[in-house]
């Protein structure tokens, strides 16, 4: 309380009323533009500067600019909504942390707190305040995952967070333009791949400054001398807007649920839709307690994504921040697997996290018919490969130690009008990683990567395609891998009279099974055969149009026993339309 008493007095102090004519609308709209073109320019800026491929390949990052009292005013398009959502919220904890009175022109301030960041250790957030002619503005911040931050590396076998890797609280990174060197010594003892993460951090902050700039050069352009003005444009207009498409919608409850994998049994998720005068809440209550490994969920997570869902359904082209999120309400209980509390291990809270959205529409398309797609592969399809010289016998000299995270996507849902988009990451939005990417940052080979024939489930719209891959590691190498899977037994369901899509499959290349989630060790010579979930399919079969499954034959998305066993296609038709594909012909 006291830290935000003296915030608001150094609001006030910062904000005078002044007595020169103030920007008109037009100009305030223009503003606005520019600080979404500023906060982009900054996220572009950290891809190509980042040392990991998550980062540069995968995207998966956050950036956005901030008014003076921590509210979000504008945020990247590149990013991913865990991170840039739950990142709304981290910049209030760091006010709180370091306290308005200890800000200072040059700072440079960090955390990987899931509670107060975005979820897990394995994202490092940073926030720089900015000046301009001495007077305190607002606040750049961002957000990236790393590769390594040492514990037991990334995955769900932690039975806390203190097995997960290295903390680092609030603090500052940098203090008026000085670096804490001892800071980086913890680091750089704690993790595997030190030169990578120090690297990123730089990263980080360097992208803020880079943001810091083309918010100065505005202000100079504007005469501004706060952002006090465009802050209230963009929040009061967002507000206003957001509240208008929720009260257009037909006030109603429903509930929605659905089940996943989870560790070593299922987890089921349960929400309470309540579309009410100037809000939505979602209400989690019945979600299975909290689970013994690190696929739990910090709160501030299942919020990131229970309103991204929310705001694609009814709100998607009011642009994103504090205000046009703020009348979307998420609670639940504590210590279920989707309101984890410290210390509970959190480093896979994807895995739940992806979920959330479907159970959320599963109780959304109740109340608002052929909006919502069906579900689709969720949690991203991550692997993570620790590589080192065989042990079995004598490894050559060239064999190496390397650390090699990829991020790989099922398919997503069929949309009420549409067919399932393939490979994709929804509701992430995390780009699938090119192979080349992969293979140079490491000793790992992907043999095989390729689109997953019948894995979309049937329907009027058929589900997106999930992906074959096949992995191994160069001659004298064995690996430990990171399973990060779910879908295996609980593949997505349809909506409306869909089909399911195709389940999670995992083994080795001499068809030992493997598990979904967890370390598990690759022997020198042998490779891991995946197949990535289906999305799954939309409406009846009986109204796809026959066009668009020669098509999707034609294609390769099905095969000519599915056309034939699922499709109901006639045999000679199906020979046909293949005939005419190897001519040419296009559909």
């Amino acid at each position: 309380m006291m830290a935000q008493s003296i915030l608001l007095k150094k609001s006030a102090q910062m904000c005078p009323k002044s007595t020169k004519a103030q920007p008109s609308n037009v100009q305030y709209q223009v503003m606005w533009n520019r600080l979404i073109s500023v906060v982009e320019e900054q996220a572009q800026a950290l891809v190509r500067t980042a040392f990991s491929t998550s980062v540069r390949e995968a995207g998966d990052l956050s950036a956005g600019v901030y008014d003076k009292d921590g509210k979000m005013l504008a945020q990247a398009v590149t990013g991913t909504p865990g991170h840039v959502n739950a990142m709304a919220d981290a910049v209030a904890h760091f006010i709180r942390r370091i306290g308005p009175e200890n800000f200072s022109s040059g700072d440079v301030y960090i955390t990987n707190d899931p509670w107060e960041g975005t979820g897990h250790l394995h994202d490092i957030t940073i926030v720089t305040p900015s000046f301009h002619h001495e007077r305190f503005v607002g606040f750049f911040a961002c957000t990236a995952h790393i590769v390594d931050i040492g514990g037991r590396g990334f995955g769900a076998d932690a039975n806390s967070v203190y097995e997960e890797g290295l903390y680092i609280p609030i603090m500052k990174f940098i203090h008026q333009g000085k670096v804490d060197e001892t800071l980086i010594k913890i680091i750089r003892g704690n993790v595997r791949e030190p030169d990578q993460l120090v690297g990123d951090i730089y990263a980080l902050a360097t992208c803020n400054e880079i943001g810091h700039r083309r918010l100065l050069e505005m202000m100079d352009e504007f005469s501004l001398n706060d952002i006090c003005g465009i802050s209230d444009f963009i929040l009061t207009n967002s507000k206003r807007a957001t509240l208008e498409r929720i009260n257009s919608l037909t006030r109603g409850v429903a509930q929605g649920e659905m089940r996943s994998d989870g560790y070593s049994h299922p987890v089921d998720l349960r929400v309470k839709l309540s579309i009410q005068k100037d809000k939505i809440l979602c209400d989690f209550n019945g979600t299975s307690s909290i689970d013994k490994k690190g696929i739990n969920c910090p709160l501030v997570y299942t919020k990131a994504y229970a309103c991204y869902a929310i705001k694609c359904a009814v709100a998607p082209d009011i642009p994103n921040n504090a205000a046009s999120l703020s009348p979307f309400e998420v609670i639940a209980p504590e210590n279920t697997i989707v309101n984890a509390l410290h210390p509970a291990p959190v480093a896979l809270r994807h895995v739940i996290g992806h979920m959330v959205p479907d159970a959320v529409y599963a109780a959304l398309d109740q109340l608002i018919p052929d909006l919502v797609p069906a579900e689709g592969a969720g949690c991203l399809c991550n692997f993570q490969v620790s590589l080192r010289p065989r042990t079995d016998t004598q490894a050559p000299v060239s064999a190496r130690r390397a650390e090699v995270l990829t991020f790989n996507s099922g398919g997503s849902g069929a949309r009420p009008r549409l067919d399932g988009m393939n490979a994709t990451a929804f509701p992430s939005g995390v780009m699938t990683m090119p192979v080349e990417a992969t293979e140079q940052v490491g000793p790992v080979i992907i043999w095989r990567k390729e689109l997953r024939p019948d894995s979309g489930g049937v329907g009027r719209h058929r589900g997106g395609l999930g992906q074959f891959m096949e992995v191994g590691a160069q001659e004298g190498h064995e690996f430990d891998i990171q399973a990060m899977f779910d879908r295996l037994n609980h593949p997505a369901n349809g909506r409306q009279g869909g089909g399911m899509g195709a389940p999670t499959t995992i083994a080795l290349d001499n068809g030992t099974a493997m598990k979904g989630k967890g370390k598990q060790f690759v022997p020198h010579g042998n490779r891991v055969m995946m197949a990535f979930p289906g999305g799954a399919g939309y409406g009846p079969l009986s109204e796809r149009k026959n066009p668009e499954i020669w098509r999707d034959l034609a294609a390769g998305y099905i095969s000519e026993q599915a056309a034939i066993e699922a499709y109901g296609l006639d045999p000679d038709i199906v020979k046909d339309v293949m005939k005419r594909a190897r001519n040419g012909e296009v559909f």
